[in-house]
C-alpha cells in the first residue's frame, strides 16, 4: 500500500485543505470572470492534479463561495465570496454544527483579545443600526412618509 506522501517531492510541504481552498478561490477571483478548472490549475502553477482542483472547486461550490455554470461538458466557475467570506462561511458551518450555540459563542468571545472584542462590538452596533435604518425605510415606504 502506498503512503499518501509517496511521490511528493522531498522538502515540499503539503498544503492543508483550507489553504488549498483559499488559493483556488484567489485564482478564480483573479480571473475576473468565469473560468474553467483547467485555467484555475494553470493559474496555480499546474502543480496540482486536475481532479484535486475539481474537488476543491466542488467543495467551494457547496460552501457557497463559488458559482458554476455548465458550458458544454464541463463547468465555468465564478467567485461569489472572497477569502474573508470563505472564512466566515467556515465559521458559520462550525457554529451550525454545534448543539449549544450560546456556549460556543460565549467561549469564542471570552477568548478574544480586547481589540478584537471591541471590533466585534462595533460591528454588531453598526449592523444593528443598519437593520434599524432598513426597517425605518420600509416603514416610510409603507406609510408613504419619507
Amino acid at each position: 500500500m502506498k503512503k499518501r506522501d509517496e511521490g511528493a517531492e522531498p522538502g515540499v510541504r503539503r498544503r492543508g485543505q483550507g489553504e488549498l481552498e483559499v488559493q483556488v478561490l484567489a485564482a478564480v477571483r483573479a480571473a475576473g470572470g468565469p473560468v474553467t478548472a483547467g485555467r484555475v490549475r494553470e493559474r496555480l502553477g499546474g502543480g496540482l492534479a486536475y481532479t484535486t482542483v475539481i474537488t476543491i472547486l466542488t467543495r467551494l461550490h457547496a460552501k457557497g463561495a463559488v458559482a458554476r455554470e455548465r458550458v458544454g461538458r464541463s463547468f465555468e466557475w465564478t467567485a461569489v465570496a472572497d477569502e474573508a467570506g470563505l472564512a466566515a462561511l467556515r465559521m458559520r458551518r462550525l457554529l451550525d454544527g454545534e448543539g449549544d450555540r450560546e456556549a460556543v459563542l460565549t467561549r469564542f468571545v471570552t477568548t478574544l483579545p480586547a481589540s478584537d472584542e471591541q471590533l466585534l462590538r462595533e460591528l454588531l452596533a453598526r449592523a444593528e443600526a443598519e437593520d434599524a435604518g432598513a426597517e425605518d425605510g420600509a416603514e416610510d415606504h409603507r406609510t408613504g412618509e419619507g
